[in-house]
């Protein structure tokens, strides 16, 4: 990894399960999985943590992030996500809902932040009770933290709780 500590795509584990979004802290998203069999022995479990990254790139053309250099520089305490926001109420017809949480990260963020730039990485996962061994599958959410006009304007390494990966 060149003398880097941990490069962004190590921590996250790569594309093939991530799901990256730019969200503002006071926004929340749902999202519904399908399974198309009943998953109503199955096990559901989702948490968060927010990392911050020294520095994100984006392709002219598309706009989308570019993380190839980016290395993870810190990050804050994770914390679960219970109750309503994980919906299985129609688990026998195979239907899941998780709601990603508003307020997952509440310090600093920099406008338009190129550099240390708060990214909150979910990760939700499903286990399958009534096989044996049981089963275990996931997705990861990576949401880039974005300025919003009640959030104060800062350095994320700044803030109380961070611990910097050194």
């Amino acid at each position: 990894m060149s003398g880097r500590v941990l490069d962004f795509k190590s921590y996250v584990g790569g594309a093939d399960n991530v799901i990256v979004e730019e969200m503002f802290p006071s926004t929340q998203k749902a999202y519904s999985y399908d399974f198309g069999v009943d998953v109503s022995s199955y096990s559901f479990e989702a948490d968060y943590q927010t990392i911050v990254v020294d520095t994100v790139t984006y392709d002219r053309v598309t706009g989308d992030p570019n993380f190839t250099d980016s290395t993870v520089v810190g990050y804050f305490a994770n914390a679960e996500i219970s109750g309503s926001n994980i919906n299985n109420a129609q688990a026998s017809a195979g239907f899941v809902t998780l709601t990603i949480p508003a307020n997952r990260y509440t310090g600093n963020i920099i406008p338009d932040a190129r550099s240390n730039v708060a990214m909150t990485v979910v990760g939700f996962t499903w286990t399958d009770t009534s096989t044996s061994p049981t089963t275990s599958d996931g997705h990861r959410f990576v949401i880039m933290e974005r300025y919003e006009p009640d959030v104060g304007i800062g350095n994320p390494r700044d803030e109380a709780g961070f611990t910097a990966i050194t």
